[in-house]
């Protein structure tokens, strides 16, 4: 049995999912503003706040003889903010990307995933780090980056895991964005949004299996704002910091879900970062 829903079998692109439904065209810049600045007062006043954290980057990093910008994200990223005051953005286990047009992060010294629209800076070169064939150092400019919400698991309380840590309902999509890469799993999920504005939870539950610390429950806890609304956001769950793992093994994470057709469960393969 698929462990997903498709991503656009029911209730396409309605808001709030609408944002994550990416068109294939570019949209007039005023237009992104409008809808970014939209997304961000529905994000403050908690419809998702505590799902999605988003810092966008927008005029500063635009061409204004354009008047349109490419909504579509080109990469999904983790940002690195380096010792200097700079930063990277590992884009896949081979590949990072160096902004041009950036000096400093958006997020300070956080380590969060992130969307990014970026494209190749003809001034930089594209270069083996070190010497080595195995990682590619690419020079870009980033047009515009939104970061997502990323957390570390929380560890299991026992028996009381549903009553601190929720129970509702939620899916997980089958999306380019639902990927186990760089020791994170970024998730984009779909459940029902209610009227009263009450940010939604969710946790990563580490611990459920002795026998397997790459077990994991993923649990929902809705704060009683569950409606008829279908709507989709994107979060991300750092397991770097798990010690049963090296940067050279790839390892198998076992996740669990109650769905709105009852338990789901899924496996992904994972490196840790270098």
């Amino acid at each position: 049995m698929n462990n997903y829903y498709e991503s656009y079998n029911f209730l396409q692109c309605n808001w709030p999912s609408n944002f994550f439904c990416f068109p294939g065209k570019k949209m007039k810049k005023s237009d992104f503003i409008y809808s970014l600045k939209l997304l961000v007062f529905m994000k403050k006043i908690g419809l998702f706040a505590t799902i999605i954290g988003a810092t966008l980057l927008l005029s500063s990093c635009w061409d204004d003889s354009d008047d349109y910008v490419d909504v579509r994200p080109t990469g999904l990223v983790t940002v690195y903010p380096q010792t200097d005051g700079g930063f990277n953005m590992q884009l896949d286990d081979r590949t990072v990307l160096y902004p041009t047009n950036l000096k400093t992060s958006p997020y300070k010294d956080k380590v969060v995933r992130a969307l990014v629209n970026f494209t190749d800076d003809p001034r930089g070169e594209r270069q083996d780090i070190d010497g080595s064939e195995d990682i590619v150092k690419r020079y870009v400019k980033v047009n515009w980056m939104d970061s997502i919400r990323t957390k570390t698991p929380v560890y299991t309380t026992g028996k009381d895991d549903a009553l601190v840590y929720g129970d509702d309902p939620i899916d997980i999509m089958r999306d380019w964005v639902t990927v186990a890469e760089d020791g994170f799993i970024t998730l984009r999920v779909r459940t029902t949004w209610g009227p009263y504005h009450k940010p939604h939870r969710l946790n990563l539950v580490s611990g459920t299996n002795p026998d397997d610390p790459f077990e994991f429950v993923l649990r929902h806890d809705a704060q009683g704002d569950m409606g008829m609304e279908f709507g989709d956001a994107l979060i991300a769950f750092n397991l770097n910091d798990m010690t049963n793992a090296s940067s050279s093994d790839e390892i198998t994470v076992k996740l669990n879900w109650e769905s709105f057709n009852g338990p789901k469960k899924l496996e992904f393969k994972l490196r840790m970062h270098k």
